[in-house]
């Protein structure tokens, strides 16, 4: 963490405006809410002892492989399992004819096969699964299954998608938003055009995917793994396994990060299915090639704009087609394409707004949860018009978008007022005006590192520096109607207090969330969370700042219900009201003083638990014109880049990136850094390297050499400059989700630099180095 960053973080804990960080602040406390408590597995994970799902064991083991299709799309003539089934050590093997009971699973669409039966849709999609009692037994099993192919033609341009023919019995389309806001006939004074793609990102979790199936006596099944949502998992593993809910339970561990990726079933549902037949606990540990194949993506995507301004570059009026490419199946595509075409605009008023958004299913691998779905994609594009409108109008671009900026009260383009804290202005103006890094040739040449790297190809000669704003946005929670609800117990007993809930801490920090809060409002500064597992109640999924926010709410309303349960006796002892009594530093206090006494004197020995839900207000789905409230919250980010380019080798440095945004309250200011600078580097590699290339549908490197992650050598400068507090009072501790809005803004920002530098337009992601070239030709 930069020391910009570190202070940043410890004003915002005492001021609003950053301000007050003078000898006078007060001591950063060190437990409860605005403590920067440490993950209790923290010392775990740093020394390798935490055990993931890839090191869990059982007597009998058996080891799992899965067949994956070497074709984009083809017909399947047979499948012969013979030669698997009679090799030594080959316990069974399963198809799409053992699957007993519903064939397709998915969250929302029921569109994925558990395997392939008749077709195969895309590259790396399962056909068959083996159990065996060695790993390389289980592979070789796995290769030997003789599966005849007629090969089809892959429909992987989106754009064909439309005339093509139909890829999956419920058609190309998946859905369809066509946004009007406003008068379509109005015009703009001026008016400039972009064409824009966004690549397909991985997830790259650093931990592949893995888990333990373990058949039960009753007949059903226990699934030890990394699931982010193990409530839904179960219930359409249940579906698929012909079994009640009740008879599978899904456990999870330890998750090595997740930013979307974990929600898929292709690797659970094969485990199970093995445990079930042979009666013997089966393990699968994914290697990289398969995660890669098996997991989602973020959405590829097709923009057009059309932006509509006035002579002062005051918005008019914004006309946008976006396509998504889904890939083979539906998964969580209707959900990104209604957060493209609702932040379409980005946080800008704009008067008039007519959107269409579509998202189609390809033979490319399948796309779903990342990381701010949809509003990273449309970030790049706006603020790419918005770069557009200052050179044509010769504006500076900071000014222009101070210009336009969306505030509280302000309208969505789909008629949603804007009713929590939007200090996008404020944002704006704290990274414009923080300083910019030195210039090289105001360092010594042995100092300088050049956009090639230590020793690189580049010369200083060629090298421009560019300076680039973006403002992202993005919505908290689920969407359209989405029930958001989860229930949490607070046990206290003998001075300890335990957290039973089943959110899914994927490194968001919930966990450790949770111990604050229960230590903030019953004074026990030992709190341990218990772990998570389908028979405590539904949490609901690990996205879009849900827990912090749903499962935090519901964690704090039953350690109230707790406090008052300790509290209740006394106040009736000494004639008073429990509001009139503080717990604080482990100690009971009146407002008075005459009552003095500790909790663990107070609790006398008893056992206290609450069980409370937390459910936000409802929200609507948009209407067959893009209009409704369909969002409960939304969180906003400014970021300006600084770039180096090569303009000769279209090599690119990011020196620093500045961040100001809009968190709400500091509930843990070393967690909320990390999770600003995760989210910025997890953008820059999105802006850089990150592309899952293909080529006819078929994954090309499907290995960390040819998917280039940033490294630490390529992570730039971060200085979190401003953290507005400023409280969404809708929400459990007025705090806003920190971790999608900067992976939405970073790319944009980046871009918009290098467009500075260069003069060039750069409408791909991730920018390629033909594209930062700059040569007499298109200077």
């Amino acid at each position: 963490m930069s020391n910009d960053a570190a202070t940043a973080t410890t004003a915002a804990t005492t001021a609003v405006d950053g301000a007050g960080t003078g000898p006078e602040q007060p001591a950063t406390p060190t437990h409860g809410l605005g403590a920067p408590l440490r993950p209790a597995d923290a010392r775990a994970k740093a020394e390798g002892t935490f055990p993931y799902a890839s090191d869990l064991w059982a007597e009998g083991l058996l080891w799992a492989a899965v067949l994956r299709s070497p074709h984009a799309s083809a017909r399947i003539v047979s499948i012969d399992t013979s030669a698997a089934a009679e090799m030594p050590g080959v316990r069974a093997v399963v198809t799409h004819a053992d699957v007993p009971g519903d064939a397709a699973h998915g969250r929302g669409v029921a569109d994925r096969p558990v395997f392939a039966a008749d077709v195969v849709r895309h590259h790396g999609e399962p056909i068959a699964a083996v159990a065996a009692d060695h790993p390389d037994t289980a592979r070789l099993a796995a290769a030997a299954i003789a599966v005849e192919y007629e090969l089809l033609e892959p429909v992987t341009d989106p754009e064909k998608a439309f005339g093509a023919e139909p890829l999956h019995p419920d058609g190309n389309l998946i859905r369809h938003i066509p946004l009007q806001y406003g008068d379509p006939d109005v015009t703009g004074e001026v008016v400039v055009e972009g064409l824009y793609r966004i690549g397909r990102q991985d997830p790259a979790p650093i931990g592949a995917e893995a888990g333990l199936a373990v058949p039960r006596p009753d007949g059903g099944v226990e699934i030890y793994t990394a699931s982010t949502d193990p409530h839904a998992d179960r219930d359409l593993a249940a579906a698929c396994f012909g079994l009640d809910p009740e008879r599978v339970k899904v456990v999870v561990t330890g998750v090595p990060g997740a930013t979307g990726d974990r929600e898929d079933l292709g690797f659970q549902l094969p485990l199970g299915l093995l445990a079930l037949r042979t009666g013997c606990p089966v393990k699968l540990t994914a290697t990289r090639e398969e995660s890669f194949l098996g997991h989602a993506h973020r959405h590829p995507t097709l923009l057009r704009y059309r932006h509509h301004a006035d002579a002062e570059g005051r918005l008019v009026k914004v006309e946008a087609q976006i396509l998504l490419d889904a890939g083979a199946y539906a998964q969580a595509s209707s959900e990104s394409l209604a957060a493209a075409v609702a932040f379409a605009c980005g946080p800008y008023v704009v008067p008039h707004a007519f959107v269409e958004g579509w998202a189609v299913r390809t033979n490319n691998p399948p796309s779903g949860h990342v990381r701010g779905e949809g509003a990273m994609q449309v970030c790049a594009a706006y603020e790419g018009q918005m770069d557009k409108l200052a050179a044509k109008l010769g504006i500076d671009p900071a000014e222009l978008r101070l210009r336009n900026v969306l505030a509280t009260g302000d309208l969505l383009p789909t008629g949603q007022t804007v009713t929590c804290p939007a200090p996008v202005a404020e944002l704006l103006t704290a990274v414009r005006d923080f300083p910019l890094p030195t210039l090289p040739k105001d360092a010594p040449e042995d100092d300088w590192l050049l956009p090639g790297g230590p020793e690189g190809a580049g010369e200083p000669g060629a090298v421009r520096r560019g300076v680039g704003y973006a403002l992202g946005m993005v919505h908290m929670l689920g969407a359209e109607g989405t029930d958001e609800v989860s229930t949490a117990t607070v046990k206290v007993q003998d001075g300890v207090a335990t957290v039973i809930c089943a959110a899914v801490d994927t490194g968001q920090g919930f966990t450790t969330l949770a111990r604050q809060i229960v230590q903030e409002t019953l004074g026990i500064e030992e709190v341990h969370v218990a772990p998570v597992d389908t028979d405590q109640p539904p949490a609901g999924p690990a996205s879009h700042g849900r827990h912090t926010w749903v499962s935090g709410g519901a964690v704090e309303r039953a350690a109230k219900m707790v406090r008052t349960q300790l509290l209740q006796p006394l106040a009736h002892k000494f004639g008073m009201s429990t509001e009139l009594l503080q717990i604080a530093d482990g100690k009971i206090t009146s407002y008075d003083g005459v009552l003095s006494t500790t909790v663990t004197e107070a609790m006398d020995g008893k056992e206290l638990w609450a069980t409370a839900q937390c459910r936000p207000h409802p929200t609507e789905p948009l209407d067959e014109t893009g209009q409704g409230d369909a969002f409960v919250g939304l969180a906003f980010c400014a970021i300006r880049a600084v770039v180096d380019v090569d303009i000769e080798i279209g090599s690119v440095r990011v020196v620093e990136l500045a961040v100001a945004q809009d968190v709400g309250r500091v509930l843990n200011p070393a967690q909320l850094v990390a999770r600003i600078e995760a989210g910025v580097t997890q953008g820059v590699g999105a802006a850089l390297t990150e592309n899952l290339r293909t080529a006819r549908g078929l994954v090309r490197h499907p290995d960390l050499t040819g998917y280039a992650l940033p490294t630490a050598l390529d992570a730039p400068d971060i200085r979190i400059v401003k953290l507005v507090e400023e409280r969404d009072v809708v929400a459990p501790f007025g705090a806003k989700a920190a971790s999608a809005v900067p992976v939405v803004t970073s790319p944009a920002a980046i871009a918009s630099a290098v467009r500075a530098a260069t003069g060039r337009p750069v409408n791909r992601l991730p920018i390629r180095p033909q594209a930062a070239v700059v040569t007499a030709g298109n200077a």
